[in-house]
């Protein structure tokens, strides 16, 4: 994991921040657009994307407003790496975004684009667009 560039993008969604958090903290909810699957055991979720596992702990967690997944190394300990989600809604417009923030090897572009992806496969799940 090293090497990687921490990044924060974010994303209006216009969604409830009620709905958007279910999303981001259930497993069922998180393998809808996040990862391929998503299995929640022993106090720690384990991430799969085709044929690679990650395991995050929940360190990080106010309802309808912040989770942070710390990633964890092979022998379970906290890495230096953690992807969080924030929902906030703007007090003028009332719009409601997704700030994540997320470390990548990626460059900047590509990091964007493919958080862009992930978020409108949420966003289509949502029934928002």
């Amino acid at each position: 994991m090293a090497g990687k560039n921490k990044y924060e993008f974010e994303f209006i969604v216009n969604a409830s921040p009620a709905m958007i958090y279910q999303f981001l903290t259930s497993a069922s909810g998180l393998a809808q657009w996040f990862a391929d699957d998503v299995v929640y055991k022993g106090g720690h979720y384990v991430f799969i994307w085709d044929d690679t596992k990650e395991r995050a702990k929940l360190t990080k967690n106010r309802k309808n407003e912040r989770v942070r997944f710390q990633w964890l190394d092979e022998d379970g300990n906290e890495t230096e790496y953690y992807t969080e989600f924030r929902i906030s809604v703007d007090d003028l417009t009332k719009d409601v975004s997704l700030t994540v923030i997320d470390f990548m090897e990626d460059e900047e572009d590509e990091a964007y684009m493919l958080w862009e992806n992930q978020i409108e496969d949420l966003k289509h799940i949502l029934g928002v667009h």
